[in-house]
């Protein structure tokens, strides 16, 4: 078979569909020798790792930030991983699961770029940062620092210590279009006193992509002896950091977002010598302070979920963490070029590509998001997310691997209408 005919076949049939058909490394084999950004805007390319996914026709998919559905091949390991828990039982789940899980966990510490005994698997970011928010040595007094476009999950607990043990919270608001790292920096720093245990931030804001600058934030609060927390629900399997160069104390993330785990997953990472200052979620046995183990007592969970990891890291790595990152970039920047200048359209994420990646919120002046939202699906098949405080009114845009120019053309031209009386 001739590599016209190949390709043809491979888009047409799709790479996990069949059993003997291609498979996403023969694929991106297929196109070896061409870098991230020339592939990028290859349709292609994409048109064959988008056919390995099981697209539901009713509408058209903006919404992968809440979760990012597993492609057919991930999912058939899922359901094999399901089938062989239910087939041990108890067996798997007196024996090694545990083992299994740390295996995990190790993984995943490898593609990050921290060490093993830093990193454990959780259930989402939510319990990831809670553990660390509700598990913080805390005295009447204390002072936490943090921004009212985080996630409201994480401001909640915060609330929470708040009334139950005196802390006071710092809030500040982070600015959509920010002139530069500095202004960002030191709008936390202007935050902190003498009294600041802890400052929460996010590396990617959930609300709008923004990324902000984490390890330029993590030094200047260790220069004030205050220990940073980091929201990395975005980040991981989105863009690419080496976590040990971030500098941050706690990292929370989950994985059923841009990994595309099974729901159920998430990581927590701890710098060693802060691990013994945490107390765990959930009580543990026996353990040394400083063993991460002892902050990860779940109870009887979905292990075929963990399982799954390992396939989900296997998926990213073959298609390629510079391709993908690069291509949700470009699909970002794709429709945004197209109205951000328009008079009624309001765009909620910076234009400067190095800020932000597949992530953006955009408004239209005079209509509330929910609306927005409503008419995007009911009049344009175009499924997304109302978002309406922090200083954002708009709808949140997250397009995925699987997500084609034409399906973007299509917002685009909704957005072109909305607002100006079609």
């Amino acid at each position: 078979m001739d590599k016209r005919t190949f390709l043809k076949t491979m888009a047409i049939t799709g790479f996990s569909t069949t059993v003997s058909g291609p498979t996403l490394e023969e694929w991106v084999r297929a196109f070896a020798g061409r870098s991230a950004d020339e592939l990028a805007p290859d349709e292609d390319f994409w048109a064959g790792v988008r056919a390995g996914y099981r697209l539901k026709p009713d509408y058209i998919n903006l919404e992968n930030g809440y979760y990012s559905f597993l492609p057919e091949v991930i999912l058939e390991k899922y359901i094999s991983h399901l089938r062989e828990v239910n087939y041990q039982a108890s067996y798997y789940m007196r024996t090694v699961q545990w083992d299994n899980k740390k295996k995990m966990a190790d993984a995943l510490a490898g593609m990050l770029g921290c060490a093993a005994g830093e990193l454990i698997v959780t259930r989402n970011t939510t319990e990831s940062l809670d553990m660390v928010i509700g598990g913080f040595n805390w005295k009447q007094g204390d002072e936490a620092v943090m921004a009212e476009q985080d996630y409201g999950a994480m401001l909640d607990m915060f609330r929470q210590v708040s009334e139950r043990h005196g802390v006071v919270r710092k809030t500040v608001s982070v600015p959509n279009h920010p002139a530069s790292d500095e202004e960002i920096v030191q709008l936390y720093a202007q935050a902190i006193t003498p009294r600041t245990r802890l400052l929460m931030v996010c590396h990617m804001i959930n609300i709008t992509g923004q990324i902000l600058p984490i390890r330029k934030i993590c030094d200047m609060a260790h220069s004030k002896g205050v220990q940073v927390l980091v929201d990395g629900a975005h980040a991981v399997a989105h863009i690419r950091f080496n976590l040990s160069e971030l500098n941050c104390d706690y990292y929370g993330a989950s994985l059923h977002k841009w990994l595309s785990v099974p729901l159920g997953a998430g990581i927590l990472y701890v710098r060693k010598e802060r691990i013994g200052e945490i107390w765990p979620l959930i009580a543990e046995g026996p353990r040394k302070m400083d063993d991460i183990s002892r902050l990860n007592h779940t109870g009887t969970h979905p292990v075929a979920t963990d399982l799954t990891i390992a396939d989900s890291i296997a998926f990213y790595q073959t298609l390629g963490p510079e391709r993908k990152e690069a291509r949700l970039r470009y699909l970002q920047q794709y429709w945004t070029s197209r109205v951000r200048s328009l008079p009624h359209i309001m765009l909620n994420t910076p234009g400067n590509a190095a800020r932000a990646c597949g992530i953006a919120n955009v408004g239209i002046k005079g209509m509330k998001p929910s609306v927005m939202a409503e008419t995007l699906l009911k009049k344009y098949r175009i499924f997304t997310v109302a978002i309406d405080y922090a200083g954002v009114q708009g709808c949140r845009i997250t397009p995925n691997v699987y997500t084609s120019t034409t399906e973007l053309d299509v917002l685009v031209e909704a957005l072109k209408e909305m607002g100006t009386g079609s």
